[in-house]
């Protein structure tokens, strides 16, 4: 059970991880041997109303209500919820995972390789590479291997842990960006785009504005920006999580609270990171005087996502993977059998099927819209509504 994390004699370590080049290198075109299984949901972990459930260990990945053993991959709202009794991530994962829970969660903590024994099933945990803390869940049961990737990335980010393949029979992988329409370019290029774009705003007396999910992005955005440019305001939504990253070691420039009065005091010059529902907020928006809005997101790509919003720039940052990231991922765990959810699940499907994987669909609760990323933010925070700086 989750409760044994509280036993420091229940952890163990494991082998030293492996690069994602060194893994590479290694022969990947056969998996490891393992018995036939024909419904991947009905075995080792299987789908149930409350989410993904591991019988033998008794606890439930990324569950979609309150169970009563919850293995977190990452703390966004759509892999973590509330309610539980008992949650278990990485202790870079806590820090920021605790504000999305109720007040006084039980959080337990595993660091990045270490094994727990839950029953006869031995669980561990894997950087990801989405957003601090974010892991992907090996569970083994009988000589039997599974990864849960949760969402990830394979680029860099100075933000979070590296991305770390994991060598197993079945991976459940996310498809975000399951399409060969979405190939990222270099951040670097993206970042020196936005301080483009941040500079001729200045020149033109507009205050920048730029939507982002206030967890994972907003930080890597101001880790990549200059702020030589001059000063950078955030929304009450992003600001904890600045001070939570600092805190675990991140560098984050120097940032003032997006409130009414460092607004009026660095119209035309600051850049303001919020979360995209601040965008609709008129009243909020306005205290910044002339701006140029623009987002940052994966789902820049395609044009009639920023039409949509009516905003005027769009640059492509997604802390996911693309398609050809997802590919590689896959061809790095050795896996026969790929599980696939969120995103373009059915296109995923197929392509891997054509090329000889099994595959299936991994149907979730929370799919949302497909440019949910730029669309969950949250409200702004209630200083802001107390002072009627939002409509």
């Amino acid at each position: 059970m989750l409760a044994q994390c509280r036993r420091a004699k229940t952890w163990r370590p494991t082998e030293a991880p492996r690069t994602f080049h060194q893994l590479q290198a290694t022969n990947l075109t056969k998996p490891p041997a393992c018995g036939s299984i024909q419904h991947m949901t009905d075995d080792l972990l299987r789908l149930t109303p409350s989410g993904l459930y591991c019988a033998a260990g008794d606890f439930y990945i990324d569950p979609w209500q309150p169970v009563e053993r919850a293995v977190i991959t990452h703390a966004h709202a759509d892999h973590a919820r509330p309610g539980s009794q008992r949650y278990l991530t990485t202790p870079t994962g806590a820090p920021v995972l605790a504000p999305r829970l109720d007040p006084g969660a039980s959080i337990r903590t595993l660091a990045y390789g270490e094994r727990l024994t839950l029953h006869d099933v031995t669980l561990s945990l894997h950087p990801a590479g989405h957003l601090l803390g974010s892991a992907q869940v090996r569970v083994e049961h009988k000589g039997e291997v599974w990864v849960v990737s949760g969402d990830y990335k394979l680029e860099p980010d100075q933000t979070c842990e590296p991305f770390e393949p994991v060598r197993c029979h079945t991976f459940i992988t996310e498809s975000t960006f399951g399409l060969p329409i979405y190939r990222w370019q270099p951040q670097a290029e993206v970042f020196a785009e936005i301080n483009e774009w941040w500079r001729a705003n200045q020149a033109a007396g507009r205050t920048s504005v730029l939507y982002a999910y206030a967890l994972g992005k907003a930080q890597r955005l101001l880790a990549g920006i200059d702020p030589a440019i001059g000063p950078i305001l955030v929304h009450g939504a992003v600001l904890p999580f600045v001070q939570r990253y600092r805190d675990a070691g991140i560098d984050q420039p120097d940032v003032l609270y997006a409130n009414g009065e460092n607004a009026r005091a660095h119209r035309g010059r600051a850049l303001v990171v919020a979360p995209p529902s601040a965008g609709g907020m008129a009243g909020w928006l306005r205290k910044f005087g002339p701006a140029s809005q623009a987002f940052a997101s994966g789902w820049m790509t395609i044009r009639g996502a920023r039409r949509r919003r009516a905003i005027d720039r769009g640059f492509v940052l997604s802390d996911h993977a693309d398609w050809p990231g997802l590919l590689a991922a896959i061809r790095a765990t050795g896996a026969a059998r790929i599980g696939v959810t969120h995103g373009y699940t059915g296109q995923m499907v197929r392509y891997l099927r054509e090329q000889g994987w099994q595959a299936e669909v991994i149907p979730t609760r929370f799919e949302g819209e497909p440019d949910a990323e730029i669309g969950d933010a949250g409200p702004a925070d209630a200083e802001e509504r107390a002072s009627g700086e939002v409509d």
